[in-house]
């Protein structure tokens, strides 16, 4: 039986981010809609807006990916994000002052808000439904990586630090509700800085194992999210790979072998480089694509599905590192490729338009 195929799942309303991918389609998720560009506003923050992009235009020159080849995303609709957000919080985002202060883009408050909603929150909604999807294809497939997406600042009532959507919440909340089989979840999130985000969401969630390596003297400083935390490893300024690489494979073994999940959401951001003005640490390049070498390693040898979303990371050379880390990921044999070279045009739209198995007649997963 397929993980779709639970009929005591399937209550929930109805999505369209559930609907079945083609076997032809990589489990790769990213939509152009991801890039946040409006007249020039997004260079006020430090995060690279449009890095996702930058991330898929070298999958392509090195020819790992094609645009018929990957996955996608569709955007979050408003009863996708409340399975996780209240209503009140979500009404809160209909105020550019509001969101100003979520995405720390100060001219936002003077813009109205129908453009905020375009410009900036339907990208984030969007990272936000490949987030959501990409779980169901990590377990589909094995594995599954959502180029954008990581917003472990926001909780289901709070967003914060450029996070408007509590995706990894929504992404194991789906899970738990929707697929057969899935329990028990793993957060690897090796961002940078805390995610209390999904530690507030997961608080008193036994079903959630927590595991955050961060830098313990800058932002949010949460402590009562803290709380969540099953396995927490708080770093000092300036920890350099060697340190930092073996606390991390210490750990992922090590919060593995605790508990067995039955999916892997990991948090991947690169504000860990050396140089990053908020990370505050100083890993190399190198060691970036060894730790997501290391945590894939992991996941794979135990057969548990992972997905990872690429979260933080305030440097441009930062979607470069993304795309060799996931090139490195393919040489080591840790993800997939499309060994036939056999694309379907279904893969363009993102979906699948055939019948979903499951029993409704409808094609949706409901």
């Amino acid at each position: 039986m397929s993980h779709t195929e639970d009929k005591g799942k399937v209550d929930g309303h109805g999505t369209q981010l559930y609907l079945e991918v083609p076997s032809s389609c990589l489990p790769i998720v990213y939509s152009p809609v991801y890039n946040i560009t409006f007249m020039g506003l997004e260079k006020l923050h430090p995060f690279d807006s449009g890095k996702w992009g930058k991330v898929i235009h070298f999958l392509k020159e090195e020819k790992l990916i094609s645009d018929g080849s990957i996955v996608e995303a569709r955007e979050a609709a408003e009863e996708d994000l409340l399975v996780v957000h209240t209503k009140r919080y979500l009404n809160r985002l209909k105020w550019s002052l509001v969101v100003a202060s979520i995405t720390e883009i100060p001219p936002l408050l003077f813009l109205p808000n129908f453009l905020v909603q375009r410009r900036v929150l339907r990208p984030l909604r969007t990272q936000t439904g490949g987030t959501i999807m990409a779980g169901k294809l990590a377990v589909d497939r094995g594995w599954a990586i959502n180029v954008g997406g990581g917003f472990h600042h926001c909780s289901s009532d709070k967003g914060g630090g450029f996070c408007a959507y509590a995706d990894i919440t929504l992404a194991i909340k789906f899970l738990f509700e929707r697929v057969e089989g899935i329990s028990r979840a793993t957060i690897i999130d090796l961002d940078a800085h805390q995610g209390n985000g999904h530690e507030r969401d997961f608080l008193d969630d036994r079903r959630v194992f927590i595991m955050d390596v961060y830098n313990r003297y800058i932002y949010p400083g949460d402590g009562y999210a803290k709380r969540a935390i099953k396995r927490k490893v708080e770093l000092d300024w300036g920890t350099e790979d060697d340190e930092y690489l073996g606390k991390v494979e210490l750990h992922t073994e090590g919060a593995l072998n605790e508990v067995r999940p039955d999916i892997i959401v990991y948090n991947a951001g690169t504000d860990i480089l050396d140089g990053d003005p908020l990370g505050g640490l100083a890993i190399s390049p190198q060691g970036i694509v060894k730790r997501d070498e290391i945590v894939f390693r992991a996941a794979r040898r135990r057969g548990i599905p992972i997905l990872m979303v690429t979260s933080g990371g305030y440097q441009k050379r930062t979607a470069r590192i993304i795309a060799d880390s996931i090139i490195n990921l393919r040489r080591q044999g840790l993800i997939g490729g499309n060994e036939d070279g056999e694309v379907t045009e279904e893969c363009v739209g993102g979906v699948s338009l055939m019948m979903s198995r499951v029993g409704n007649g409808t094609g949706l997963v409901r």
